[in-house]
């Protein structure tokens, strides 16, 4: 259960904001319930991650992957509940998702999605990153991609923390 009730989504500031969630995404989900407490802070989360998820020239599948294991090492569930369907979607396979906790010694993933792995560990438990472990990601990315990739990251460590410092999960009632 939720730390704090979710927001009134009805109230003359919050209406314009939800019209365009649900635009964008199809329905006002538990995050952007939650966020549009402040309306300021839920609009520019939305710009930001319509940016991140919508407008970078990340593949779709380097994004979800990323997410899914930013979300498990975070411990997030929400997080992967909503993204798994669309790491699916998006050309990751269940065996994939399946070997997430031990990559290292499967076989599921390319050498690129591995350095994507790596770099995404890295930032996520350490924050810094050793200079071995971006060597390894410049080889597949240019410097747009490096940005777009390392935004990715940092975006939803930044994601999975709010959810999990306010207890909010897929089951929780609106």
């Amino acid at each position: 259960m939720a730390r704090l009730p979710y927001a009134d989504l009805t109230t003359p500031e919050a209406a314009p904001l939800v019209e365009q969630i649900i635009a964008e995404r199809g329905s006002v989900l538990h995050l952007y319930q939650m966020l549009l407490h402040s309306p300021p802070i839920a609009k520019g989360w939305l710009n930001h991650l319509t940016g991140i998820r919508h407008n970078s020239s990340l593949p779709g599948d380097v994004r979800e992957l990323v997410i899914m294991r930013v979300a498990l090492l975070n411990r997030a569930p929400y997080e992967a509940d909503q993204h798994a369907p669309i790491a699916l979607a998006e050309g990751m396979t269940q065996a994939q998702l399946d070997a997430l906790p031990d990559w290292q010694t499967s076989d599921q993933f390319t050498p690129l999605q591995c350095a994507v792995l790596a770099y995404t560990d890295a930032m996520t438990r350490n924050v810094q990153v050793d200079d071995a472990v971006f060597k390894e990601i410049r080889q597949y990315f240019d410097e747009r991609l490096t940005i777009e990739l390392t935004a990715t990251i940092a975006t939803y460590n930044m994601v999975s923390r709010f959810l999990e410092a306010l207890h909010i999960h897929s089951d929780d009632a609106r």
